[in-house]
């Protein structure tokens, strides 16, 4: 590409620039180095041991520098939370959750059976993996008197199943089945996963390189921080060098998920199974005779025995402390539905009472919708189901922004409501009241389903993000409670049903 002159001449310019300002620099350099050396040598002995040594000192520090930044370290997985969470503190947050009437079954069963399990002094190591890696297979390797079951079609275990196994020392052994990831059968990802926490070990299996899906469960998986085994299954359909390609692939494949798992770690098997063997005869004819394969898995109990062969305390903690915040996350779970059930009855109590105060007065003003008492008891209510504490300026802040947005939002609501008692035949004069009670409650119910969303999102009562809440998807609220709302008009009128 040909460059015109005046573009050329600004490069020359610039180059000769950089070269004046570079000989400059190293001038200064040397000149600055000369003179500092010109008074060491006029100066005390102890100055100048001194001064080198301070060059000396900070020399490590920037090498040190400059491999953390030039080279990539190898981050070890955060284990499962940050903090050490221990049984006293899931038993206390029970107790406490138990007293505000949230349900604990789910926890407190994890914790019994986490109890069961130490009392048996068994130990459980989990078969992990994708649809039809072969982990049934590797089981009836391990147990042939087995009773397993193995499909010809992938995804054969549908639920967890337990088979007895003993180690070299005649240690008591559960192998765990679960479902395959990835399965269509409804919550099989998150059976498995539970299971992967209440094991003492876990055998990842894989039949090739690691697929994306493949990845992030192993991710999870070392997340636990718990004894892990790579196991590449199949190997047999493999040639030598691409078994070493393979486990040198899935080797990169732990580091960079941050692993520490050394090479023993990842073993390669065969669980067996037949095979097709075609037979020619003296004639030319071909027959096929299926032959039964034999099973190559003695790398496999080797890494199996090497880590039960550990400190057994270290299993069991490492399996605790995976339970306890298995049990948190599920104690958490039923807390968030908690909220959301008793979410539901505030705001439904608070419409109806909105509802109430319309058929009271035919022609309500949409500042009593937002200023009255039942939208600030609305609010406060909400705040303290989430354990909110909101300043009564956040609270009055939010109700004169809402204000201004019900007002606009008045006539549609009306024409939805209107829509909505179309559904109810026989209304006669008694219309146009339950239209506006109808209008009335329905602003009260996108306020508190807008007021409840940010509660779960933020955590806080956030004013001008509430009202915008509001705003945004009062269409969207209207219409899906039109129906309830106008039944609730419907039952409070003279001669409806009441409740």
């Amino acid at each position: 590409m040909k460059l015109d002159r005046t573009i050329r001449l600004v490069i020359v310019a610039f180059t000769f620039l950089l070269f004046f300002v570079v000989i400059g620099a190293i001038l200064f350099v040397t000149e600055s180095a000369l003179n500092i050396w010109d008074r060491l040598l006029r100066a005390p002995r102890w100055l100048v041991y001194g001064y080198l040594g301070l060059i000396l000192s900070v020399m490590p520090f920037a090498a040190w520098l400059v491999f953390r930044l030039v080279f990539r370290r190898t981050k070890k997985p955060p284990a499962c939370g940050t903090a050490q969470l221990s049984q006293a503190d899931i038993k206390t947050r029970m107790s406490e959750a138990q007293a505000a009437g949230v349900p604990i079954d789910e926890a407190r069963a994890e914790l019994r059976e986490l109890a069961a399990r130490r009392e048996s002094g068994s130990v459980h190591l989990c078969f992990f993996g994708e649809v039809s890696a072969g982990k049934s297979s590797l089981i009836k390797a391990l147990v042939p008197d087995a009773e397993v079951v193995i499909g010809a079609v992938g995804g054969s275990t549908t639920d967890i199943r337990y088979y007895h196994w003993q180690d070299r020392a005649g240690a008591k052994i559960l192998l765990t089945d679960v479902p395959g990831t990835g399965a269509r059968r409804l919550q099989a990802d998150g059976i498995s996963g539970e299971e992967a926490r209440r094991a003492q070990l876990v055998l990842f299996v894989c039949d090739s390189d690691l697929t994306r899906a493949e990845l992030d469960s192993l991710g999870w998986l070392l997340k636990l921080n718990k004894p892990l085994i790579l196991v590449l299954n199949k190997s047999d359909r493999y040639s030598d060098e691409e078994q070493a390609a393979l486990m040198r692939r899935l080797l990169d494949r732990l580091s960079d998920l941050g692993s520490e798992l050394s090479r023993h770690a990842i073993v390669a098997v065969s669980a067996g199974g037949t095979a097709d063997v075609v037979r020619r005869s003296s004639g030319g004819s071909e027959t096929t005779v299926r032959r039964p394969r034999p099973a190559d898995i003695g790398v496999l109990v080797v890494a199996i025995n090497r880590l039960l062969g550990a400190d057994p305390r270290s299993l069991d903690s490492r399996r605790d402390r995976a339970v306890f915040y298995l049990a948190a996350e599920k104690l958490t779970q039923a807390e968030r539905q908690y909220r959301q059930q008793r979410a539901e009855q505030i705001v439904r109590s608070a419409t109806r009472n909105a509802v109430l105060g319309a058929l009271a007065d035919v022609s309500p003003g949409s500042d009593l919708v937002i200023q009255g008492y039942v939208g600030t008891n609305l609010v406060r209510t909400l705040c303290q189901l989430f354990g909110v504490s909101p300043r009564d300026l956040d609270i009055e802040s939010f109700l004169t922004l809402s204000q201004s947005r019900a007002g606009r939002m008045l006539p549609l609501s009306m024409a939805v409501a209107g829509n909505g008692l179309k559904a109810f035949p026989g209304l006669g004069t008694l219309a146009g009241g339950l239209v506006h009670a109808v209008a009335y409650g329905l602003i009260f119910d996108a306020l508190g389903q807008s007021l409840v969303r940010t509660l779960q999102e933020e955590g806080k009562l956030v004013p001008e993000t509430t009202a915008n809440e509001f705003e945004e998807r009062f269409g969207e609220y209207i219409e899906a409670g039109v129906r309830q709302v106008a039944q609730m008009a419907m039952e409070r009128q003279p001669g409806g049903d009441r409740d």
